[in-house]
């Protein structure tokens, strides 16, 4: 059952010891999930006042504006506390990503049992993977990187780089190459594809969306009811 909400003010959030409280910034649209910051009552008011989000560093002890020099500012739309009042929601409309490392959201890191090196990257995960690294060798470009290289040699490259890897997967398929041959020819087209996506600051959700409006227009009855 759902409740109205009540207001709080901020002298009635309950603050840690230092003066602090845990702020989870959420996309007001999607509901997806961004980051995790902290508030003083310097930042909270002052998000309040401007309608923009602004944290307390905890490393740097100092006042902070989100997207102040990257530009990926956080729009505030609504704040609330949980029911203890010692956490915040902040509905936000996010402009460009969340994460410094460039990702969407900073929660990306999925927790499992058993050794890392165990780990087997199968699944849609592995495009999420794929995503975050490109994304942060186009932030932060480390010496060496093969994409960083491509970012480089600019758009041209990258789309030259795709009709090779077009065609090579044409000629695995019909030149009798075998299966193992066309799943690896495959992958290095959709890689390829991704750089191009992430050069252009487009997400993968994206392409996802759009197969999804073309599956439901297509499997949609005369009357909007799956056939």
């Amino acid at each position: 059952m759902s409740r109205e909400p009540h207001v709080t003010a901020i002298d009635d959030l309950q603050w840690d010891s230092q003066g602090l409280i845990p702020a989870l910034a959420q996309e007001a649209e999607t509901g997806e999930l961004l980051m995790l910051a902290w508030m003083d009552r310097q930042a909270l008011t002052r998000t309040l006042e401007t309608g923009l989000a602004h944290y307390w560093s905890r490393s740097r002890q100092a006042l902070w504006q989100k997207g102040e020099t990257s530009g990926h500012r956080q729009h505030v739309e609504a704040i609330y506390a949980d029911c203890d009042r010692d956490a915040l929601l902040l509905l936000v409309h996010q402009e460009g990503v969340a994460c410094h490392t460039g990702s969407r959201t900073c929660f990306f890191n999925k927790v499992r049992d058993g050794s890392r090196g165990a780990q087997l990257f199968q699944g849609p995960g592995i495009l999420d993977l794929i995503e975050r690294v490109i994304q942060s060798r186009k932030a932060e470009p480390p010496p060496g990187s093969y994409v960083a290289s491509l970012f480089q040699k600019g758009e041209a490259q990258i789309c030259r780089k795709i009709g090779e890897e077009a065609s090579e997967v044409v000629t695995a398929a019909l030149g009798g190459e075998g299966d193992a041959r066309l799943v690896e020819e495959v992958a290095d087209l959709w890689f390829h594809t991704m750089v191009l996506l992430g050069g252009r600051g487009i997400s993968l959700r994206r392409v996802f969306q759009e197969l999804g409006r073309r599956h439901a227009k297509k499997t949609a009855g005369p009357e909007g009811s799956a056939r």
